[in-house]
């Protein structure tokens, strides 16, 4: 049975946990840092900002995360300090710079009703299993917001499209990237889902 919590309301006792989910959903994009989710998930655990991430558990474990924020709202405050501390001197700093410059952003149209999904994360051992899909329709079915922006989706990433267009997403915008032979896809996709009222 999957259910569905705010990760602070889970506790402190399960921020590295959930922070293990992440990096292991995203491990693909943080090799640069480490390979090793293990070390990352300790590097990333600071920085997770708890009340803005919701948790998919299976039999009570962290199987799957999504942030969701609003307005000005982040979901990370990283310490340089901290990344240096686990990823070493040079790792860690430029983890640092990469995590506040593309990790980090208000939504441009930010507004009253408006909530970004982001770092969407399925751990490894639950994939196929349709925790992504609970934790989705979990946070359409917030009664405060009435429209719902996923950024920058990795044109490559076909099931998570596929799975973001059958909820009734629909691509808004698509930015081509530089270099795609070497980046392995060739462009972030954004999409919207407007509720009706």
């Amino acid at each position: 049975m999957i259910t569905i919590q705010r990760a602070d309301r889970l506790g402190e006792a399960h921020r590295r946990a959930i922070t293990e989910v992440l990096t292991r959903g995203f491990a693909e994009d943080f090799t640069f840092f480490s390979d090793d989710p293990g070390k990352l998930a300790d590097a990333f655990a600071h920085m997770v900002i708890m009340d803005r991430f919701h948790v998919a558990l299976v039999d009570r474990e962290p199987a799957g995360l999504a942030s969701l924020t609003t307005g000005q709202e982040e979901c990370f405050a990283p310490r340089w300090s901290q990344l240096r501390r686990h990823l070493g001197a040079v790792h860690g700093t430029i983890s640092h710079l990469v995590v506040r410059s593309q990790f980090l952003g208000p939504l441009p149209e930010a507004r009253e009703g408006l909530a970004e999904i982001g770092f969407v994360a399925t751990a490894p051992a639950y994939r196929s299993r349709g925790v992504a899909t609970a934790l989705l329709r979990h946070l359409l079915e917030l009664p405060e917001y009435d429209e719902y922006v996923l950024r920058e989706v990795k044109d490559n990433n076909v099931p998570a499209l596929a799975l973001y267009r059958k909820l009734g997403f629909t691509e808004y915008r698509r930015r081509p990237v530089r270099f795609a032979r070497r980046a392995g896809f060739s462009a972030y996709v954004s999409l919207r889902l407007t509720q009706k009222q």
